[in-house]
């Protein structure tokens, strides 16, 4: 995994907000700042609900759909206010302890299981961090039990643990208990800060990806180390539902600057909470990490193939509305998006991600859904279906249902936002090399962009030494095809040597990770 973390701009100080675990810090020691706490926003439940249906009953929105117009409510100025929820200490490093009661089967024959797999890496220079040590705890109630203690290899990277995790079908009904557990990781390398996450969420069946990204260690600082708080996911959690807007905003004659095309941005700033609360942090997350993020966020990745393209489509639609429109640069705010479920979508700094939602991102990340004679991406809109409804919107857990009906992901969507909708594709991506040649490589091909394929993978090959180095001579033979492997295997792509469409960008994205961070240390 490229080793970017999301980061901060406009920091000022802010209380302490309630949250999931006690009062610690982050700490950064490549700024000055105050250190700045996790935010878990979790606006109050009071009148922003309908009443949820019953545990077993599926949404009504299962059923094929006809429009319906929906109004525009006027976005409440004041800031939202957090929940106040039972808080837990965050968990120190815990040493081994007598057998507890198991929460799963003493038949592990019958247990469900997912994986864990932890990419570490310097945010200095971007490299991966060989023989980190991450230590895996699990807390339950008051006690803190260590599970294992893992490391990594030169790629930076752990190998895929299976941890155990609840049963599949929590995750496939809606109203069922928590369907995923939760894990805390302590993850230390020599030189660097340790860092802890508290809340990394195992999904039956499926593969949690998380990174890591140390800060090298200053000998005066005497801070703690960085914790970051992983809020409850969307569907188990309580946040608030969606503000209705017009799916299409009027900006003709309105004197509003926006883009004169849809163009893929390398970045986007995410203002962690409402639009008018001041004291939020602004990041700049790159877009396929931000879309991972909010899709990890807000469906389960247990859910069925279909069902997964057809929510990213909506992430992806709705979040390049906000770019292509300036939506709120044009409303005087200094950012993209928010993680307001009220506003936008929920993103999470630091959060994992999953193999599945990983895999449909980087395959589809430069689609939207359009309407004829719009040039803009269509502002897509949703609600979880259960606690709240929304009619003329999708429904995640009735597109849940559809994708176990079999419908695919453009029927999915019809069925909620009608016929006219449909896949429309943008070549206009930032912060590439340059766009993907329009034909798949492989052995045989020759010409300028297997030479250009060749020279970024030796210069990934300079930080990755999984990767192989070949000739940039512009022929792809074995050799090219062997690093081509290892590079897929690397970055969690099959593994065939074929430069294909995700393949090409996943290339050019890690290319630019580490040249980029190069020019700046030198």
């Amino acid at each position: 995994m490229p080793f970017y973390r999301s980061f901060q701009v406009n920091e000022p100080a802010k209380p302490e907000p309630q949250r999931k675990t006690s009062t610690v810090q982050k700490s950064n020691t490549f700024s000055n700042e105050p250190a700045v706490p996790v935010q878990n926003i979790v606006p109050t439940e009071q009148g922003t609900q309908t009443p949820a249906t019953e545990p077993n009953q599926q949404p009504e929105a299962v059923q094929p759909s006809t429009q319906v117009p929906v109004q525009m409510q006027t976005p409440p100025s004041q800031t939202q206010q957090p929940l106040s929820r039972t808080q837990m200490q965050v968990p120190q490093t815990p040493t081994p302890s007598p057998a507890q009661p198991s929460r799963f089967p003493a038949d592990m024959s019958t247990a469900s299981f997912g994986g864990l797999r932890v990419s570490v890496g310097n945010i200095a220079d971007n490299f991966p961090i060989e023989n980190a040590t991450v230590q895996i705890s699990e807390t339950i109630g008051n006690t803190t039990t260590l599970i294992d203690e893992i490391s990594t290899t030169a790629a930076g990277q752990t190998n895929v643990i299976e941890l155990p995790a609840p049963p599949r079908e929590y995750s496939e009904e809606a109203g069922s208990p928590r369907p995923y557990s939760e894990y805390n990781l302590t993850i230390r390398a020599e030189g660097f800060e340790p860092v802890q996450i508290v809340g990394t969420e195992v999904l039956p069946d499926v593969v949690a990806l998380q990174q890591v990204q140390l800060l090298p260690q200053v000998p005066s600082d005497t801070r703690s180390a960085e914790t970051f708080v992983i809020p409850d996911h969307t569907l188990y959690g309580i946040y608030p539902p969606k503000i209705v807007e017009e799916e299409v905003k009027e900006i003709t004659g309105s004197g509003e600057i926006v883009l004169s095309r849809v163009v893929i941005p390398e970045f986007i700033v995410v203002h962690d909470g409402s639009p008018n609360d001041s004291s939020a942090q602004n990041y700049y997350v790159r877009y396929r990490d931000y879309i991972k993020n909010v899709a990890s966020s807000e469906i389960y990745a247990t859910w069925p193939e279909a069902t997964i393209y057809a929510n990213i489509l909506a992430i992806q639609s709705f979040t390049l509305n906000r770019v292509y429109t300036e939506w709120y640069r044009n409303r005087g705010y200094n950012f993209t998006i928010t993680s307001s479920t009220a506003y936008d979508h929920k993103w999470i700094p630091e959060r994992n991600i999953y193999d599945t939602i990983n895999t449909a991102v980087d395959n589809i990340f430069n689609n939207f859904l359009s309407r004829p004679n719009v040039r803009q991406p269509i502002l897509t809109q949703y609600c979880d279906g259960r606690r709240v409804t929304c009619p003329g919107l999708m429904s995640q857990w009735g597109s849940k249902y559809l994708g176990d009906q079999g419908y695919d992901a453009i029927e999915i969507l019809r069925n909620y936002y009608g016929d006219t909708i449909f896949i429309n594709t943008t070549v206009e991506i930032s912060g590439v090399p340059s766009s993907f040649p329009g034909e798949t490589l492989q052995e045989g091909s020759r010409g300028e962009a297997v030479r250009q394929m060749q020279e970024q993978l030796n210069a990934i090959a300079d930080v990755y030494y999984v990767v192989p180095s070949v000739a940039a001579d512009g022929v792809y033979g074995p050799r090219t095809a062997e690093a081509v492997r290892a590079f897929q295997q690397q970055f969690d792509l099959t593994p065939n040597g074929i430069v294909d469409f995700t393949t090409w960008y996943k290339i050019s994205e890690i290319y630019v990770a580490v040249t980029r961070i190069a020019e700046y240390t030198r």
